[in-house]
């Protein structure tokens, strides 16, 4: 990953990488690279080029309409005073720091890209390059990130009538049966993120059913995203060439355990863990403390960020390991911060904080650019962390709740759209097109499923992430 943006003509020295990388590539019987970015709704969006082309993708990138701001996930559009409508073009620049061969899709290569204007300058409405300034900020005054998310997932049966989802597998919860049963599966999937370089930490059963999750080792930030989407790319590579369908939709059956994307972040300061180092809770440092807190008091807001789809909210459940609840925890898989301390031995390395409220849905760029500005919001105001909490706050009174200033997240994404568009901090931080995109498109989603049953909604957004 470049630390550095793109510019007309090429960052110094992509230009000869690019020529030597279209050799290679062709070499090993490689045809094209995908570009690939998220968008406002959470898809994964693409051009492909064949690798002859990589050059000039470097050089001057390759055109998109910046529609795709305002598109919902279902391809159908909204618009704001400053994003949507047929007009203008961006140019779309591959990282060739982040290009891999895709082991799980012969023929092709995979690069994640920024988006300048015509005029050069980076598109407002580019999550990755924000993503990657808000790190560049935060390094220039000496502390850095490593991230990662889970990659939780369903599998269907692809001979299943198109209405219905039939799991791949029938053991039970975390079983060795549901190995058994997707050896093959599993197996191809571990080797083909090995082949990429994807150091793979799990891969487990999860507890609903056909659902497994992969965890993957920490990068920074921008890597971390990138890494998300690649993984989820090769996921599905992998299970179409097994037979199966593959979902990482928040809900796929309505009423169940839903699949999450919990990210996981630790802040670092010469090269020692924030979290860990301190004489606060469980180790962590006055920085660390605050970052905590600047979440959680942003966490509602941060919901149209991290559960940014109609299908979150069927996820987002007390007492169903979600983080229904803004608070934190030591190892409280019901809180929606939790704070991981690791082994004995290993802390000063392991320390981490969880956010357990994000799905699949979101943008990975944008999820965790709201959590390094919230974070960065608490450190700045000094906030205070308040007292951990042990248990599942569903089973406490709204009194003692209130008490110890725990708070339900939004129940639906309308809500959670208000809470962002009333957050300072976070508008601030993505910009009046990004943040205005981000409101126009939850609402947009919520707008089209706003008669739908649950199980409609859980069938609408099944196959989309």
């Amino acid at each position: 990953m470049t630390t550095l943006d793109p510019v007309p003509g090429g960052r110094p020295g992509d230009v000869a990488l690019a020529g030597e990388l279209s050799e290679q590539l062709a070499s090993q019987g490689v045809a094209g690279v995908v570009l690939s970015w998220v968008d406002t709704a959470g898809i994964n969006r693409i051009k492909a080029i064949p690798v002859t082309g990589l050059v000039s993708a470097v050089s001057w990138g390759v055109g998109m309409s910046p529609v795709f701001d305002t598109m919902l996930s279902d391809g159908s559009l909204v618009s704001t005073d400053l994003a949507g409508g047929p007009q203008g073009d961006l140019r779309h620049f591959p990282d060739l720091d982040a290009l891999v061969v895709l082991a799980a899709q012969p023929g092709w290569a995979w690069a994640p890209i920024d988006r300048l204007t015509q005029d050069g300058e980076v598109h407002a409405g580019c999550s990755r390059s924000l993503l990657r300034r808000l790190v560049a900020d935060l390094a220039g005054h000496g502390v850095t990130f490593r991230a990662s998310v889970e990659i939780e997932f369903a599998l269907g049966l692809s001979d299943a009538p198109p209405a219905q989802f039939e799991p791949a597998c029938t053991g039970p919860a975390y079983g060795m049966t549901r190995l058994v049963e997707q050896s093959d599966f599993c197996a191809d999937a571990l080797a083909a993120l090995a082949e990429q370089g994807v150091d793979v930490h799990q891969l487990h059963p999860e507890y609903a059913a056909g659902q497994y999750e992969v965890s993957v080792g920490a990068l920074d930030p921008v890597g971390a995203a990138d890494r998300s989407v690649l993984v989820r790319q090769t996921l599905r590579a992998v299970a179409r060439n097994h037979g199966l369908l593959i979902s990482f939709a928040p809900s796929v059956v309505a009423g169940g355990v839903g699949s999450g994307g919990h990210i996981h972040l630790s802040a670092w300061r010469d090269g020692e863990n924030l979290h860990a180092v301190g004489d606060g809770p469980l180790g962590m440092t006055p920085y660390a403390q605050s970052f905590v807190a600047g979440i959680i008091a942003e966490l509602p807001a941060l919901s149209a960020l991290l559960s940014p789809s109609p299908s979150s909210y069927l996820r987002l459940l007390p007492s169903n390991w979600s983080g229904a609840y803004a608070c934190w925890g030591h190892e409280n898989r019901e809180a929606a911060v939790r704070l991981v301390a690791g082994m004995v031995g290993n802390r000063d390395r392991a320390a981490n904080v969880e956010i357990k409220s994000t799905d699949l849905a979101a943008n990975p760029y944008l999820a965790l650019a709201g959590l390094l500005a919230a974070g960065t919001s608490g450190v700045q105001r000094s906030l205070p962390l308040g007292d951990p909490v042990d248990g599942d706050p569903a089973a406490l009174s709204d009194a003692e709740r209130a008490r110890l200033g725990i708070r339900r997240l939004p129940t639906d994404l309308s809500a959670a759209a208000d809470a962002f568009e009333a957050s300072p901090v976070l508008r601030q931080a993505l910009g009046d097109l990004l943040a205005g995109a981000v409101v126009a498109v939850r609402r947009g989603e919520v707008a089209r499923v706003a008669e739908e049953s649950p199980e409609n909604v859980a069938r609408a957004f099944r196959w989309v992430y």
